[in-house]
């Protein structure tokens, strides 16, 4: 399948946020995986300056948008194998600094960029399948094709996808913007781009993205649940809403191999799983580097994270004095709102020796504290998914983490009771919650250190990898572009069955055995069917009743991989999972399998 996955940033030629990092790593490994994936977006300054000797100019091309007419060149490049096509406009891009936005004609400069993607569909390159945008920015591509499909059924067979990565950043603009700057017709305003916000008539690019996509993501299987609601949706829940039936929750993955405590040579000493030793080494060199007492047994928190409310500085600032109390060590390492960084600039003066901040934000430095510390702290206000504390598990440091989209989904909260989970979790937003969630930690790190350190290695040891996502991202191309018929029966088919017949399994689960259902039960199945009706699913069983849903499950208590054949007649109780498995015809993975006959 042809791919064109567009973007506004895409490391490393261009970042600002966590978009720019799925733009590295999702497309190479859909490209392994083998599909023609080709990435398109803007040339910025910053990818000039250090990147513009390895790029080949391809050609101009006119783009016209209302009565202006104005030429966009069109240069190539590579990342990991795949191609990378750079649009520029120097009037619009080529502005100096590393600023990706923020430039105060944002509407403008991102109106220029879609058209000229629209524009440039079969030109450059064949007619992709599918074009996958991301966020407000990319959104107008989405209805610039709508437009032209319309017009030109050369285009009627491409797909799109839209995902969300932040619904907090909407494009949201006065509605003659629609006319004056987007050169679209009034149609669009009542099809798909009205928004009433204050008394006013505006627009909104990333609902009309959402309202004209054939499928709409988001980067955690939690978050596309929790935009339902309003303290999530931002005013757009009920678009989420209608577009249910077509919205998917992939968890995003992570680069291991750049993020591998065995050979990142960012870090000053190497360890593994099997070896945790040099994992000091990296603890004392992060202790100085940030003033701190080199003091090996005492704990060290640190926070990677842009200084912002969204990330729970108020909830840390709250608590802090409270871990310093404690013989607790934090480190605050990154950039942001002034008040923050002021603030934690005057804590590491009052608890000299015991805090360290730094605003000096590099890379280098980021691994060098994920390497260093025993924890690390993410009480998010919300988080589409967050990649930094995969990152931080990846050097066996153990997240501490308010349960809301992907850190819910990433982060099984370590039980005492049996033994599973791999790192501290709170759902309340308060400072007491994160102060509980923190204690506790701390006096599993003092009072039982193998324990722990059984912790480090299962975060260590965890799959955040693309390829798992990137195979939940080509089941999602293959539905919307309707080829998901495998051997007569789609996905959706034999998803509906199995809803269906887990209800009545459920039904009688809780007559005949009413005794497993105790106050806090909750399990999690996920399946992978493979051959007909191909696709992923899960069933979360609680205490209060059960729900199937479309979707995979990082953190499930078991993994199946079946056919779908074969797992209706495990469900009607035709065979045995140790027959099948026995058979090769079932894999079961996770911390519970053993007991998974159990759970049906």
């Amino acid at each position: 399948m042809k791919i064109w996955y567009v973007t506004s940033e895409c490391a490393p030629f261009s970042k600002s946020g966590g978009l720019a990092d799925v733009a590295f790593s999702l497309p190479p490994v859909l490209k392994q995986l083998g599909d023609d994936v080709e990435i398109v977006t803007p040339l910025y300054s910053c990818v000039q300056e250090r990147f513009g000797h390895d790029l080949t100019l391809r050609g101009s091309w006119p783009i016209r948008l209302r009565d202006q007419v104005m030429n966009v060149d069109v240069y190539r490049g590579e990342r990991a194998g795949v191609p990378v096509w750079f649009i520029s406009q120097p009037e619009l891009f080529l502005r100096g600094g590393k600023q990706l936005y923020g430039h105060g004609d944002d509407n403008w400069r991102f109106a220029v960029f879609s058209r000229a993607v629209v524009d440039l569909l079969g030109e450059i390159s064949p007619m992709p399948d599918i074009l996958h945008c991301n966020d407000w920015e990319t959104a107008p591509v989405i209805l610039y094709l709508k437009d032209r499909q319309w017009a030109d059924e050369r285009f009627s067979g491409i797909r799109t996808v839209f995902t969300i990565h932040n619904i907090a950043y909407q494009g949201q603009y006065a509605r003659e913007k629609m006319y004056t700057v987007f050169d679209l017709d009034d149609g669009w305003y009542g099809r798909a781009l009205e928004y009433g916000f204050e008394g006013r008539q505006d627009i909104n690019l990333m609902k009309g993205a959402m309202m004209m996509a054939d499928a709409v993501t988001t980067v955690s299987p939690t978050y596309a649940r929790e935009l339902h609601h309003h303290e999530f949706g931002q005013g757009l829940e009920a678009v989420i809403d209608y577009v249910d039936n077509r919205l998917y929750g992939i968890l995003n993955g992570i680069d291991e191999a750049a993020y591998d405590p065995a050979t990142d040579t960012r870090i000053p000493a190497h360890f593994s799983p099997e070896d945790l030793s040099g994992k000091k080494a990296c603890k004392t060199k992060l202790q100085a580097d940030f003033g701190l007492v080199a003091e090996p047994e005492w704990p060290l928190v640190a926070v990677v994270a842009r200084l912002v409310e969204q990330k729970g500085l108020d909830l840390i600032r709250d608590v802090l004095p409270g871990l310093m109390d404690l013989g607790v060590q934090v480190v605050v390492f990154g950039q942001g709102d002034a008040r923050y960084e002021e603030y934690f600039a005057w804590a590491s003066q009052r608890w000299k020796g015991q805090m360290g901040f730094s605003s000096d934000y590099t890379e280098e430095m980021a691994s060098e504290v994920f390497a260093g510390a025993d924890f690390y702290l993410m009480p998010s206000r919300f988080e589409p998914c967050g990649l930094s504390q995969m990152m931080a598990m990846r050097y066996g440091t153990v997240p501490i983490v308010r349960e809301t989209g992907g850190l819910r989904d990433s982060v099984r909260p370590y039980s005492s009771f049996d033994g599973v989970g791999e790192g501290f979790g709170f759902t309340v937003y308060a400072a007491k919650d994160l102060y509980l969630a923190v204690l506790e930690a701390v006096k599993l790190y003092f009072s039982d250190p193998e324990t722990f350190d059984t912790l480090r290695r299962r975060c260590m040891m965890k799959d955040f990898s693309w390829e798992r996502s990137a195979k939940q991202y080509q089941r999602m191309y293959q539905e919307v572009s309707m080829s998901a018929h495998i051997g007569g029966m789609s996905y959706q088919e034999a998803f509906e069955q199995i809803r269906a017949l887990f209800g009545e399994i459920d039904r009688r689960s809780r007559e005949n055995h009413p005794e497993r259902y105790v106050p806090g039960f909750r399990r999690v199945i996920e399946v992978e069917l493979v051959g007909e009706g191909a696709g992923w699913l899960y069933v979360e069983t609680t205490d209060q009743g059960y729900r199937v849903e479309p979707w995979s499950y990082h953190d499930a208590d078991v993994h199946l991989k079946c056919s779908f054949r074969n797992l209706m007649k495990l469900m009607n109780g035709e065979t045995t999972a140790k027959e099948l498995y026995m058979k090769g015809r079932l894999k079961i993975t996770g911390n519970l399998a053993k007991g998974f006959v159990d759970l049906l």
